[in-house]
C-alpha cells in the first residue's frame, strides 16, 4: 500500500500542467532524435541538459523532460531501421534484421505499428518492474562483478550463432571483424596504443555509431545506387498501415518474454539496450523460429528487439535511482543532470526527494501512453517515405548519415572512416556476410576485455575467479547450452521425423 500511496503522489507531480507538457515535449523530441541516424538518446539528452538548466526548471520537471527524450528516442530509433535499414541508435540495430525485409515486402506500416505496440508494452512492463521491485533488483545487480559480467558477455556471444543464417562460418568471420575493431585504441591495461597506425583520432577507439552507420547506411546507399544504375530497382508498395490482430496475438508471447529479458539486462549497469535486444532476438529465434523465417521479415523478429530495448531503458533507471550507478550511457548523462540540480541519487533519494523519484516513475507511465498515441496515427505517413523517388531518397540517406556522424565528434576523420566502413559493408553484403555480428562483436568485445582485465586484476591473475561465484556458474552453463542448442535441437528433430512418418 505504501508503494501505491507513493505512486499516487508521483501522479500528482506528473499530472501538473508544466510536467505534463514537458513529458509530451520530451517524448516528441525524443522520437525525432531517435529517427535521425547517429544522434541517439545519449546525445539527445546531453543537448537538452543546458536548455533545461537555463529554463531554471525544478529538478523533477527537468528529469521528466530528459527521461521523455530517453525513451522517446528508443521509440524513434525503429523508424529509420525499418524504413531505410539505417539504425537510429545501438538498440535498433537488431530491428533492421526483420524490420527492413518487412518494409521491402510492402509491410512497412505493419512493422512500424507492431514495433510501436511492442515498445509500449516493453516500456510499460519495465516501469511496473521499476515501481514494484527497484530496491530488490538493485541489490541483485550489485552482485555482478567483473567475472559475472565477463560470463554474461560470453553468453551474449554464444547467441551470435542465431544470427548466422545458413552460413555460420561467415557469421563467425563477421564477428571476428567486429572484435578486431574493438581492439583499436589505447590498451586499457598498459596504456599502449593498439592498431592506431599513428592516427590520433583512433586513440579513443573506433566509435560505435561511425561503424554502425557506415555498415548499414552507407552500404545501403551504395546498394540502392547499384540497383538504380543496373535498372534492377523495384518500387516498394505500402500495403497496410496497421498491424492485424492475428499478427499481434502471434507476437504477444514474444513481446512479453523479450520485455522481461530486456528489463533484467537493463538493470545490470553497463549492459545496455544493444545487448538486451540481441539476446531477446536470438532467444526468440531459437524458441519459435521453426520455419526459419527470422531474418526474412518475420513480425516476431521486429517485436522482440523493440520490446527488449524499451524495457532495457526502463530497467537502466533502477541502478541509477537506487544506487547512483548509471545502467547505460544515457542514464550516466541523466545522473550528471541530477548532480547539476544538486540531487544525489541513491537509497536515500526515495525518502528525501520522493517527488523526484515517484514523479519520474509516474511520468514514464504517462509518457509511454503519449508515445503510443503519438506514433500509431503517424505510421502511414512514416511508411510513405518508401514511396519517395530514388533520386531524392539516396542523397537524403547519405546526407542524414554524414550529418549524424559529424554531429557526434565534429570530426572529418569520422566521415572518412564511416565511408571506408560503408564500402566494406557493401562488399560484405555482396559476398553474403551478415552485418549484425560485426556490430555485436564491436560492442561485446570492448566490454569483455575490460571486465576480463578487471577480474584478473582482482584475483591476481587467477583464472578460476571467472567461474567461482554461483552467478557466473549459471551464466557459463547458459552459454554452453546456448552454444550447443542448435545441434541438440537438430538431433532431436532428426529422431522425431521417422516417428512421424
Amino acid at each position: 500500500m505504501d508503494v501505491l500511496a507513493q505512486l499516487a503522489h508521483g501522479f500528482e507531480v506528473a499530472l501538473a500542467p508544466l510536467n505534463l507538457f514537458l513529458a509530451f515535449a520530451g517524448a516528441f523530441l525524443g522520437t525525432l532524435i531517435g529517427a535521425l541516424p547517429g544522434i541517439g538518446p545519449v546525445n539527445g539528452v546531453a543537448i537538452l541538459i543546458p536548455i533545461a538548466y537555463a529554463l531554471k526548471l525544478p529538478p523533477e520537471s527537468a528529469l521528466i523532460l530528459l527521461a521523455g527524450v530517453y525513451y522517446g528516442a528508443e521509440y524513434g530509433g525503429r523508424i529509420s531501421s525499418i524504413l531505410l535499414n539505417v539504425p537510429g541508435d545501438a538498440g535498433a540495430v537488431i530491428t533492421t534484421l526483420d524490420g527492413y525485409p518487412m518494409a521491402q515486402k510492402g509491410k512497412a506500416g505493419e512493422a512500424l505499428a507492431l514495433s510501436a505496440l511492442s515498445s509500449f508494452i516493453g516500456g510499460t512492463l519495465a516501469v511496473i518492474g521499476l515501481t514494484l521491485f527497484a530496491p530488490y533488483l538493485a541489490e541483485w545487480a550489485i552482485r555482478f562483478g567483473p567475472a559475472e559480467y565477463f560470463a554474461l558477455m560470453v553468453f551474449a556471444f554464444t547467441t551470435l550463432a542465431s544470427l548466422a543464417g545458413r552460413n555460420p562460418v561467415k557469421a563467425l568471420i563477421a564477428s571476428v571483424f567486429g572484435l578486431m575493431l574493438a581492439t583499436v585504441g589505447i590498451d586499457p591495461g598498459s596504456g599502449v596504443p593498439r592498431f592506431t597506425f599513428g592516427e590520433l583520432k583512433l586513440y579513443d577507439g573506433v566509435d560505435f555509431l561511425v561503424v554502425a552507420i557506415g555498415l548499414f547506411a552507407i552500404s545501403e546507399v551504395l546498394t540502392l545506387m547499384e540497383h538504380t544504375f543496373l535498372g534492377t530497382a523495384t518500387r516498394v508498395k505500402v500495403e497496410t498501415a496497421l498491424v492485424s490482430l492475428k499478427t499481434f496475438m502471434g507476437s504477444l508471447w514474444t513481446i512479453l518474454r523479450s520485455s522481461l529479458i530486456g528489463f533484467f539486462i537493463g538493470v545490470l549497469p553497463g549492459a545496455g539496450a544493444s545487448i538486451a535486444s540481441a539476446v531477446a532476438y536470438t532467444t526468440e529465434k531459437r524458441l519459435v523460429d521453426r520455419e526459419g523465417t527470422f531474418g526474412t521479415g518475420d513480425p516476431r523478429g521486429v517485436a522482440a528487439p523493440e520490446a527488449a530495448n524499451n524495457a532495457a531503458s526502463g530497467g537502466a533507471m533502477v541502478p541509477m535511482l537506487t544506487l547512483g550507478v548509471p545502467g547505460s550511457g544515457t542514464t550516466a548523462v541523466l545522473l550528471g543532470a541530477l548532480m547539476m540540480f544538486n540531487v544525489t541519487p541513491g537509497p536515500l533519494i526515495f525518502e528525501q526527494r520522493p517527488e523526484i523519484v515517484w514523479g519520474l516513475i509516474a511520468s514514464m507511465y504517462i509518457g509511454n501512453v503519449m508515445l503510443l498515441v503519438l506514433n500509431l496515427p503517424l505510421v502511414g505517413w512514416f511508411a510513405r517515405i518508401l514511396t519517395v523517388p530514388r533520386w531524392f531518397l539516396v542523397p537524403a540517406i547519405a546526407a542524414l548519415s554524414f550529418i549524424g556522424v559529424y554531429a557526434v565528434n565534429n570530426s572529418a576523420f569520422d566521415l572518412l572512416f564511416m565511408t571506408g566502413i560503408g564500402v566494406v559493408g557493401y562488399l560484405m553484403r555482396k559476398a553474403g556476410f551478415p552485418l549484425a555480428p560485426v556490430i555485436l562483436g564491436l560492442v561485446l568485445g570492448r566490454l569483455m576485455e575490460i571486465n576480463l582485465r578487471r577480474a584478473l586484476a582482482i584475483s591476481g591473475g587467477d583464472y578460476t575467479i571467472l567461474y567461482a561465484s554461483p552467478l557466473s556458474k549459471v551464466l557459463w552453463a547458459l552459454a554452453i547450452l546456448s552454444l550447443f542448442f542448435p545441434w541438440l535441437a537438430g538431433r532431436f528433430a532428426a529422431r522425431r521425423v521417422p516417428e512421424g512418418e
